[in-house]
């Protein structure tokens, strides 16, 4: 095979022939043929055959192209913006809403039925619970509504009522609190929340019982703590120090004790009871006065010493 080139200026063009030899004395021919020949592009037609392939020739007709609708953007939803919580305050405010009942009005119905009606025949008990909801015309099973616990939610029912009730009742008796001093304010104010007790007292041991339960513990603690907060912030307590924790700690458990020495208290008006209290809210107050002094006279001494010893020449 001969490789015949042709240089054209432009580009290098290559193409091949075969070498047929033609054989005829001492001649020789050399046939230059062209092996293949490029041919032009031809339209193919429906119906008509290759030359090549033989086979029928199709053409796929042309689809027009047609401009892509641009499908509009859509917004984004908007939420919103949050609304502020004026219902939820961990401080007390005169400015501000209350925080939310943790009962809807259909458990405060029942549950006020039964508080006022049958408790203090009945006791914290689910028959007390079922005969309020025959009172309001309801059906036995009703109560099963409040909870796993409808007992512990009756209890709590009663907390929160006497709680929230404790500043109309502290208006009631304003004679009384505007000539007092801070200390004796919440003694009465919390001589006025154990007397909220005095219908039901018979049965609040049970239902101390129930609050002690593992379950309940974190309602009743949280309960308390509303409590004393309440009764500093009736009295017109405006520390701002430590002792803002202090005094309701120490203000919790003196109630608590007070509450359960209600339960044995056989004296008429529960005046026992209101001695006790006095006694314990005066040696929390001589408790609280000697931390004073005793951390007024460690901070002094410390101040004396370092004095004394930049005196020496220390370096303090």
């Amino acid at each position: 095979m001969y490789v015949v080139g042709n240089i054209l200026g432009k580009k290098h063009q290559t193409m091949a022939y075969p070498a047929a030899v033609n054989c005829s004395g001492a001649a020789r021919r050399i046939l230059l043929l062209p092996t293949t020949t490029t041919r032009p592009a031809t339209r193919s037609f429906p119906g008509r055959l290759s030359a090549v392939t033989s086979r029928p020739i199709t053409t796929l007709p042309s689809t027009p192209r047609t401009k892509s609708k641009s499908t509009p953007k859509t917004q984004p939803p908007t939420t919103p913006p949050p609304q502020p919580l004026q219902t939820r305050r961990t401080y007390h405010s005169t400015t501000h809403p209350p925080p939310p009942s943790p009962f809807t009005q259909a458990e405060t119905t029942l549950l006020t039925t039964a508080l006022t009606s049958h408790i203090p025949t009945h006791g914290f008990t689910l028959p007390s619970l079922t005969l309020a909801a025959r009172d309001l015309s309801l059906l036995d099973i009703s109560p099963s509504f409040l909870g796993p616990s409808p007992v512990a939610r009756l209890i709590h029912f009663h907390l929160y009522t006497t709680r929230t009730t404790l500043p109309s009742l502290a208006s009631q008796h304003s004679d009384l609190l505007s000539g007092l001093s801070v200390s004796e304010k919440f003694e009465l104010l919390t001589w006025l929340r154990l007397k909220q007790n005095e219908p039901i007292i018979q049965h609040w041991q049970q239902a101390l019982a129930v609050m002690a339960q593992p379950f309940q513990v974190p309602v009743a603690v949280r309960e308390l703590a509303m409590l004393a907060d309440e009764i500093y912030y009736l009295a017109g307590d405006k520390s701002v120090d430590p002792s803002w924790y202090t005094k309701r700690a120490a203000l919790s458990g003196i109630y608590a004790a007070a509450e359960l020495f209600m339960t044995t208290d056989k004296s008429e008006g529960f005046q026992e009871t209101r001695r006790f209290l006095r006694r314990r809210l005066q040696e929390a107050e001589e408790l609280g006065g000697a931390v004073r002094s005793v951390g007024e006279w460690v901070g002094f001494t410390a101040s004396a010493g370092v004095n004394l010893l930049r005196s020496k020449g220390v370096r303090i």
